[in-house]
């Protein structure tokens, strides 16, 4: 069509033009899908562990971030944590910027437990922070017992406590550490570590409750509740819970420090028992408060107390409470500090340094 002897192109510019503008739109939509997929996926650590019947997470540089270590307490390091900074350079406090746990119950403390036939609980970890790889590695070497490689990464086998600590170098910032009894469970973590980071990788139980975990939350834990087959020395579930269920705790901090922790039950019914035992504790702080003989009421003691909160969510149970910033303050100045070691000491083994695996029969 011609208007005046001028072709018009309208349609032949917009034919051409519609193409890009749909390119266009739909990567701003893919990446977009991205993000909000990233912003609700397990942070990269906790990605890259397997498996497991808990999950703890702690993001330190956060913590530094809003200048809250430096209203900890100082603490007073144990020879062989002293041995180890000395060694390595490496200070966790100082450090550190994020740590993921993986914890597996023995399969006598739940059917299917990732722990397999080991009498006590097993880890897995991945520590992120800032070290000196030559050095951390000289350490590792020298502890190790045996050296094997996977897919180019060193694995250091430690002797400990009759089993076996085993460590590796992931990359320039991170280290992750098992002491589980099979040696594919540290190679799996390896081999999550070389792919491309995916916001949908990572252990399925964790990523099915994880979506639960409030938003910034510095800190969180989601479990497997096993009332009637935990010792009591490791959680003692069985004074809240009757039958096995799921726990989700998190803090995060906005002007105060936010706690959550919801419960997963099986049934609306047992949500409501749980809600209605946590409510008669919660009654019997409210009075304990009241009888206590203080020179008037603390207003950030009572600003806590007032603020702890049970409800009913279908199946779930929430308690929320809110710790203000003098409550933390006064609690962090009345903690005693840690007593140094004597010298009566033995030399201390340098392995077990590392959080996770303690020397207590019961955590590693």
């Amino acid at each position: 069509m011609t208007q005046g002897g001028i072709i018009n192109s309208s349609p032949v510019r917009f034919k051409r033009t519609f193409p890009i503008l749909l390119t266009v739109l739909l990567i701003a939509a893919a990446l977009t899908a991205v993000v909000q997929l990233r912003r609700r996926a397990p942070p990269e650590p906790a990605r890259l562990l397997p498996s497991a019947d808990a999950f703890f997470y702690l993001n330190l540089k956060w913590v530094r971030t809003l200048n809250a270590v430096s209203q900890l307490p100082q603490v007073v390091h144990e020879a062989e944590y002293e041995h180890f900074i000395q060694e390595t350079g490496f200070q966790f406090e100082r450090d550190l910027d994020e740590a993921a746990f993986a914890v597996h119950y023995p399969q006598s403390w739940r059917a299917g437990g990732t722990g397999g036939k080991a009498p006590e609980p097993r880890f897995s970890e991945v520590f992120v922070g800032r070290f000196n790889g030559e050095r951390v590695r000289a350490y590792l070497k020298h502890m190790a017992a045996e050296i094997d490689n996977f897919e180019g990464t060193d694995i250091f086998s430690i002797p400990l406590e009759g089993r076996t600590l085993r460590a590796a170098i992931l990359n320039v910032d991170s280290v992750a550490l098992s002491n589980h009894d099979d040696p594919t469970v540290i190679r799996g973590i390896i081999d999550r570590s070389h792919k491309l980071a995916s916001p949908f990788a990572g252990p399925a139980f964790l990523r099915q409750y994880y979506k639960y975990v409030p938003l910034a939350s510095l800190t969180w834990l989601i479990a497997r509740v096993e009332p009637s087959s935990t010792p009591a020395n490791f959680l003692d579930w069985s004074i809240l819970f009757q039958k096995p269920a799921v726990v989700m705790v998190s803090a995060r901090y906005l002007r105060a420090l936010h706690l959550q922790a919801e419960a997963f039950t099986n049934s609306e019914d047992d949500a409501q028992t749980l809600t209605s035992r946590l409510s008669a504790y919660l009654n019997v702080f409210h009075a304990a408060e009241s009888s206590v003989g203080l020179k008037g009421p603390d207003p950030d003691v009572k600003a806590f107390f007032d603020s702890l909160s049970v409800s009913t969510k279908g199946d779930r149970t929430i308690l929320t409470a809110s710790i203000p910033p003098g409550f933390l303050r006064k609690a962090l100045a009345e903690s005693p500090d840690l007593a140094p070691p004597t010298s009566s000491q033995k030399t201390p083994q340098p392995a077990p340094a590392a959080p996770g695996h303690s020397n207590s029969g019961t955590q590693n």
